[in-house]
């Protein structure tokens, strides 16, 4: 798969998936029924940051009634919220699933996993070993506390919106639009690229 920028530039760091994987994810996919498209969205900026992040997709690949059926190229960021320089850089990255679990089954595990990598919630925009948020769950809009759906500020963060239209130029963020408009009214300054770092979709 190839991504396409806007104004028609292909993005060289989002490589083609093998047939091959392509064929055992889609043949995982027969185990679910009737499952839902979620993209939850990773990010570290403490230890060894892409470890952990592949990590986290592997542990994801291992919950039963969840199968990871992309994974995006990787970005360096600034930590977004605070002051500039006052933690280290982030990798973000962006994963689709599709899942038989309810949203907030989905959330407990993303909750498990982020614990299992030592994430510690001592302040709001504190750094951490590991981040998941569930940015999208179908097409489901809920305002619950708890999970909010589609998460609260996707729409303004390019950390997410730049590796999610890298793996899905058309998606939509429901109830904000084309991610591809959204990711066009967002400043991309402190979000890299880093096409010398690859996360694989679990074997």
């Amino acid at each position: 798969m190839t991504a396409f920028l806007p104004g028609g530039q292909s993005d060289p760091t989002v490589q083609p998936v093998p047939a091959s994987v392509v064929e055992r994810v889609d043949a995982a996919d027969t185990t679910l029924q009737n499952p839902k498209r979620a993209v939850i969205s990773l990010g570290a900026n403490l230890g060894n940051r892409l470890e952990t992040l592949q990590g986290a997709i592997d542990a994801l690949e291992d919950t039963p009634g969840v199968r990871v059926k992309a994974v995006s190229p990787v970005y360096e960021t600034e930590p977004w919220g605070i002051a500039p320089g006052s933690q280290p850089t982030y990798l973000n990255a962006v994963v689709v699933v599709k899942t038989t679990l309810p949203p907030s089954s989905l959330l407990e595990r993303a909750h498990a996993v982020e614990e299992a990598f030592h994430r510690v919630r001592d302040e709001r925009w504190g750094a951490r070993t590991l981040d998941m948020d569930i940015v999208t769950y179908a097409d489901l809009v809920s305002d619950d506390p708890v999970l909010t759906l589609p998460h609260p500020r996707a729409h303004e963060r390019a950390f997410v919106l730049a590796p999610w239209y890298d793996l899905d130029p058309e998606a939509q963020l429901p109830g904000r639009g084309p991610v591809a408009d959204l990711l066009a009214m967002v400043t991309r300054e402190g979000v890299t690229p880093r096409s010398d770092l690859e996360l694989r979709l679990p074997e």
